[in-house]
């Protein structure tokens, strides 16, 4: 019988139960008989721990350089990279993603660890000419405090160290709390910055639900900043309840279109959407979710889609062969297969959005990858959020009308056009009513060197993450007039 192994919090330079001694399980969405580990169910004394160890550590690790602060990042960025294979396969085993994605994800997380630890040093400050010869103005830019960090499951590596790296390179120190779903990845994360020698209680780890430890995480006095992403319900949520003086960041949902208007683009658009629709089991907030077609190119388009979304194999992540892995918990199965269900009322099905329950599927959550067409522009299907491998096909009247259905969304994360007419590629650029703008790319992706965010309600849109941008949320500016 194999011993399902335990994991702790990380509080103020310790590995420690939670003060109730609860736990929960982690399993495998691929077969859910797999229990990955057991973790910390934390409640507020938890959390409270976390802040405080976090409040305390802030004064010293704030007086570090920030070449000692880089070096703390590269050591955990090395320590990532020295053990991606290892990391990718248990991330596979919770979440459910392809061995080699969950790989990438290690190495883009060193990646971007690596980035901050040099473009903080030099992210400098700024001085100002004035009329008075016995003054000099200038500006200091200095840490904000303690910064809780609230990541999702579907990159439970990735989107943690673009927002831990920058806080930790300014001086800030941090609460980290991983989704439940897939928190095995988190606490490698943690691990890194352990091993690097990261001082005691700057960096703290607490697992457990969001209903135990939140109202802590976002509402604790200590608490300055917070930078959260998943739903938009959730962000909305601890935005509303948050203090007016705690700076917040969110990124949230996306209702990602993609643009086709032309004949000759039709493999490549098809090619995009498979790959920014169906990789990662369309669990993606910048996935390609909604495909606007010129009407007169549409059967071609779709035929050519349909014919390469029933070729893509599903199966678990563990597997050469798989193209697409199960959905990463049982909730998440239930909602996509609730949008199919509506989706079939609302416009034509025409393959896929079957649950695989036979043979290795018994024990997993998979489900093969929808596609709708004939789907009116007012149609759930076209509108809502369904974080799965559901594509609505909406036919447009040229570039005006898919600009006008594009921008017709509560969402403005990402969006793609495929053309080859660069008088539309400057035309989309600018009327596009979306943070992340991609031509002849998938809408999924971004460089760690860019800045990342989204407009409406995909985003507070206040702070941009990743990039030099990915800075200015965890600092604050004083500007000091000094006389002689």
């Amino acid at each position: 019988m194999t011993t399902v192994p335990t994991f702790l919090n990380y509080i103020d330079g310790e590995w420690c139960t939670s003060r109730s001694g609860a736990t929960f399980e982690n399993v495998n969405p691929a077969d859910t008989r797999d229990v990955v580990g057991l973790f910390q169910a934390s409640g507020e004394q938890d959390a409270r721990a976390a802040v405080h160890a976090a409040a305390v550590a802030f004064a010293d690790w704030k007086r570090r350089s920030t070449s000692a602060r880089a070096k703390i990042l590269l050591g955990a960025a090395a320590y990532l990279e020295r053990h991606a294979e290892r990391f990718a396969e248990e991330l596979t085993r919770e979440e459910g993603k392809q061995v080699l994605l969950a790989k990438d994800e290690f190495l883009r997380a060193a990646q971007t660890l690596r980035y901050y630890a040099i473009e903080a040093q030099s992210y400098g400050a700024q001085t100002f000419p004035n009329d008075d010869a016995d003054m000099t103005v200038y500006t200091v830019r200095e840490p904000l405090g303690v910064v809780t960090i609230i990541s999702p499951w579907n990159f439970p590596v990735s989107i943690p160290a673009r927002k831990i790296a920058p806080a930790l390179i300014c001086g800030n120190t941090v609460v980290f709390k991983p989704a439940s779903d897939a928190p095995l990845s988190g606490l490698r994360l943690t691990e890194a910055f352990v091993e690097a020698g990261i001082p005691k209680g700057v960096l703290n780890f607490v697992t457990g639900s969001a209903s135990a430890v939140g109202p802590v995480l976002t509402g604790a006095r200590e608490v300055k900043a917070i930078s959260f992403t998943g739903s938009t319900a959730a962000g909305e949520q601890i935005h509303r309840t948050a203090s007016f003086s705690t700076r917040t960041q969110m990124e949230l949902g996306g209702k990602n279109p993609l643009i086709v208007l032309e004949a000759q683009d039709i493999d490549r658009a098809v090619d995009l959407t498979i790959k920014g629709g169906f990789s990662l089991s369309g669990q993606a907030c910048t996935g390609t979710s909604r495909v606007l077609v010129a009407r007169e190119i549409r059967p071609a388009f779709v035929e050519r889609l349909v014919a390469k979304a029933n070729a893509l194999k599903v199966g678990n992540g563990l597997m050469p062969d798989t193209d697409i892995g199960p959905l990463a918990t049982a909730g998440q199965l239930r909602t996509v297969l609730d949008y199919i269900e509506i989706g079939k009322r609302e416009a034509t099905w025409v393959c896929g959005g079957q649950q695989l329950t036979h043979d290795v599927y018994a024990h997993g959550y998979f489900v093969t990858p929808a596609i709708f067409v004939d789907v009116p522009r007012d149609a759930r299907i076209a509108r809502e959020e369904i974080f799965g491998p559901v594509i609505a096909v909406i036919d447009v009247d040229g570039y005006d009308d898919a600009i006008a259905v594009a921008n017709d969304s509560d969402y403005g994360l990402a969006a793609s056009l495929v053309t080859q007419d660069a008088r539309l590629m400057h035309r989309f650029a600018n009327d596009i009513e979306a943070g992340t703008v991609k031509i002849n790319r998938t809408t999924t992706g971004n460089l760690v060197n860019a800045p990342f965010g989204g407009l409406k309600q995909s985003s507070t849109a206040t702070f941009r993450e990743s990039g030099r941008d990915g800075l200015e949320f965890y600092l604050q500016t004083k500007t000091v007039y000094r006389g002689v």
